[in-house]
């Protein structure tokens, strides 16, 4: 039985070029064993080797190799130079983030997000869980000018941002530690076990997480979770302003829009407080 690799030139339909799905329908053999290796990197949580991603596949490492050669070429997997280990690429991080954009609750909270940006005039971003920390998947411009924004599809740190606090405090630590232990790493001395325990239970008492200049210089980011029925994953939406304008009186105005909005969205999504 012979296979069609990437790169072989070649117009032969045979049993391995083309899939049936039992129904009569017929598919391409080599885009399905093209999601094999993505697969095989989404289950390994991190940058894996070539035999790695061969032995989690079940396939041969030359095969596989020729494939991460092609998803290479069109941005879904990239290998870090130095290490030689493959991840995802820029391409995939994109369609990810897309595809977390057009979920229900993405879609829900961020027409919220887009009212609560209306009504403060500030700017106010969505952001989900990802494997590698808070992903931003939505940005609702403000009138208000900021030095810089944040790139939709960026992670945000877990522990300086506002919106990393929300999820730390929110999510089981069994998804947060190896974020967090990378973060941590160096940092010890000024993020202890007790300082962490307490920003949790701090996050949890307020509902809402207030950071200065924690990713921005200059910014005042205000985070708090909007939850969904039937999911442990909570988004998390935050507004952000300059620091020139964020009075006490002010913050508390905007803070408590943020309560209302988020509580809104919740109920909207199914949650019952």
């Amino acid at each position: 039985m012979t296979s069609t690799e990437p790169g072989e030139n070649t117009e032969r339909s045979g049993p391995e070029s083309v899939a049936s799905d039992g129904l009569g329908r017929q598919g391409i053999q080599s885009v399905e064993t093209a999601m094999r290796v993505l697969l095989a990197l989404e289950d390994g949580g991190g940058a894996l080797s070539l035999s790695a991603i061969a032995q989690a596949s079940g396939m041969q490492p030359s095969k596989v190799h020729r494939y991460l050669v092609s998803l290479g070429r069109i941005g879904l997997t990239s290998q870090d130079p130095a290490s030689g280990l493959y991840d995802f690429g820029a391409a995939m991080r994109r369609m990810g983030a897309e595809a977390l954009r057009r979920t229900n609750e993405v879609a829900v909270a961020g027409g919220h997000a887009t009212r609560l940006r209306d009504r403060t005039g500030h700017s106010v971003n969505l952001a989900v869980w990802g494997d590698r920390g808070p992903i931003v998947v939505s940005w609702a411009y403000g009138t208000r000018p900021l030095p810089l924004t944040v790139r939709v599809g960026a992670t945000l740190p877990l522990l300086t941002s506002s919106v990393g606090q929300v999820f730390l405090a929110h999510l089981p630590e069994s998804l947060t530690d190896e974020v967090l232990r990378g973060e941590r790493r160096g940092k010890e001395a000024d993020w202890t076990d007790e300082r962490l325990a307490a920003t949790r239970a701090q996050v949890r008492e307020q509902g809402h997480v207030v950071t200065h200049s924690g990713v921005i210089p200059g910014i005042i980011s205000v985070a708090a979770p909007v939850f969904a029925a039937g999911d442990p994953l909570p988004l998390a939406l935050s507004v952000v302003l300059p620091e020139s304008v964020g009075t006490p009186d002010h913050l508390a105005e905007v803070t408590g829009e943020l309560h209302t909005t988020v509580a809104e969205a919740s109920r909207e999504l199914g949650h019952l407080a």
